[in-house]
């Protein structure tokens, strides 16, 4: 079974980080989605409510296990016994980001093999920044939440009086 690591903040989980999942999932039997968890950042949910929220969206597709992890991309791989380590790539920021951290990665895990999913057309704009600013200025930010958990997240929202 061939299986991949897909991790993030997800802090909120947007229609981006959807629609990479779904497109692990036509390469891998199984994705394994980490909520990683940084003690330095701040965010707009608690770990378990981003994990929540990600196991609500795949509720029933037994091929996405959704975890909360706080150590390096390199442990999450070994622990998860795959090398494949997939990010998403909005533009050529991301794409230098993204290297930099691989390259570091790989000095801890030699074998990873980074895979590099590009956002598609309606997606390119999408991020977890873009939604918590839209909240901040009181936009509408629904398009950029999926469906099937705005709800959730509009309650979340509504219980944090955000």
């Amino acid at each position: 079974m061939k299986k991949c690591v897909f991790a993030g903040s997800f802090d909120p989980p947007t229609t981006g980080h959807k629609k990479i999942i779904d497109d692990c999932l036509k390469i891998f039997d199984c994705v394994t989605v980490a909520v990683m968890v940084n003690p330095e950042k701040s965010c707009l949910l608690e770990k378990e409510e981003r994990a929540e929220l990600l196991k609500k969206l795949y509720k029933g597709d037994n091929r996405v296990k959704v975890i909360t992890y706080g150590g390096t991309a390199a442990d999450l791989l070994e622990s998860e016994n795959t090398p494949f380590y997939v990010r998403g790539i909005r533009d050529g920021a991301d794409l230098d980001y993204e290297n930099r951290d691989r390259y570091a990665s790989l000095k801890l895990k030699s074998d990873i093999v980074t895979i590099y999913l590009p956002a598609d057309k309606q997606n390119i704009e999408v991020s977890s920044s873009l939604v918590k600013n839209f909240i901040k200025f009181k936009k509408d930010y629904s398009d950029y939440i999926p469906k099937e958990i705005l709800a959730d997240f509009k309650a979340l929202m509504e219980s944090k009086n955000v």
